[in-house]
């Protein structure tokens, strides 16, 4: 009839039937018929699929919870030190943050609420990260940390160091705390300072580049007994050269690098000690000089070396002098020592001769070609 008014509630929705703008009655699916000859009801229809409640009276029904209401929703109200996490069929969907109050519909798929304390901790259960790295909600409501190994995470909840964290994976809940974290390396670590302008105790300037290796042995001290212990340590490097470059002079320097590097070591060892870090060692790796610089001592060092050559043709020649004499104080004593030099005089010269004719004999030879005279 004209005043009769049809509703039609498909499977997958519910209908809320307000009368005069006041909430009577849920309707499951199904067809309807309802007197209405004053225009007083109004149906208003839900998709529950989607299993939050997303009507503008959400906070009225709330309020309004009865036995009519208790069967079709569930009223997740998370206390202000809690986390909600929304379950559909046992599967985690959501989380809620503290304090938050909403409506979910429970006909078409099961929906419950799981309350997390946050009293005690803000880590998050290893199932609940999995599932949330699943839905990509992991970054929007916790910190996310990865400690690799030879390493060490530091957990700050509101600026206080409240944690140091082993190797493995970690997430914290980011709700009415501010949480930030920090992994710091363990293992050993190279430090180099370059392009080093100094000048040595007899003023003459150079460049150096020096390479160090150290290791954190105390993360908690590295992080918050100094900003940037990386920074520290590389100023304090810079110190410790400058201090031992310009107490030598230059020939030190290049003389005895050993020495140099023990006294940078000696110097930035005691001054980090403190910070839980230890320098392992300390190197020059380059001592670069001025062009006029190389030259002159090029120049030096061939003057050196042209001296020791000539030092050392000296000393050759006059051994060859003191052996000649010896052979002559030799000859002179002994005639078949002088025979014998005799016979190798003669035949040298033989040796170039194409034809020989001898007169007189082999004494006549030895007459005619080699005399010595005494």
């Amino acid at each position: 009839m004209f005043w009769i008014k049809q509703i039609v509630v498909g499977d997958g929705e519910r209908g809320l039937l307000y009368r005069n703008r006041r909430l009577q009655q849920v309707l499951a699916p199904g067809v309807y018929r309802c007197f209405d000859p004053l225009g007083r009801i109004a149906v208003v229809l839900h998709n529950v699929a989607r299993a939050e409640y997303a009507g503008s009276d959400a906070e009225a029904l709330m309020a309004g919870m009865d036995t009519r209401l208790a069967p079709r929703f569930l009223l997740a109200d998370v206390g202000v030190d809690q986390v909600g996490l929304v379950l559909k069929n046992g599967k985690l969907e959501d989380v809620l943050a503290p304090g938050t109050r909403k409506l979910y519909w429970k006909d078409l798929v099961p929906v419950e609420l799981r309350l997390l304390p946050l009293a005690g901790t803000l880590e998050v259960p290893a199932d609940v990260v999995n599932r949330l790295r699943q839905l990509g909600l992991l970054s929007r409501v916790a910190l996310a940390l990865e400690v690799p190994a030879e390493s060490a995470g530091l957990l700050f909840i509101d600026g206080k160091l409240v944690r140091t964290l082993a190797p493995g994976s970690y997430a914290f809940w980011q709700f009415r705390k501010n949480v930030a974290a920090e992994v710091i390396e363990l293992r050993v670590q190279s430090l180099e300072v370059s392009g080093q302008e100094l000048l040595t105790r007899d003023k003459v300037s150079l460049r150096v580049n020096l390479a160090a290796s150290l290791r954190v042995t105390d993360p908690v001290a590295a992080r918050t007994k100094v900003v940037k212990y990386g920074d520290y340590i590389y100023r304090e490097l810079q110190y410790g050269l400058r201090k031992a470059v310009s107490s030598k002079t230059l020939d030190e320097l290049l003389g005895d690098k050993a020495s140099l590097d023990a006294d940078i070591f000696a110097y930035v060892y005691s001054r980090v000690a403190e910070l839980g870090v230890e320098v392992l060692g300390v190197g020059i790796k380059d001592v670069i000089l001025p062009g006029e610089m190389k030259d002159i001592l090029n120049s030096v060092v061939q003057a050196e070396k042209a001296a020791q050559a000539n030092v050392i043709r000296r000393r050759e020649e006059a051994n060859a002098t003191r052996s000649l004499l010896n052979t002559a104080r030799l000859i002179e004593e002994s005639p078949v020592l002088m025979r014998l030099k005799e016979l190798e005089a003669l035949e040298k010269v033989t040796e170039k001769i194409d034809k020989l004719t001898v007169f007189g004999g082999l004494d006549g030879v030895l007459k005619q070609l080699v005399t010595l005279k005494e």
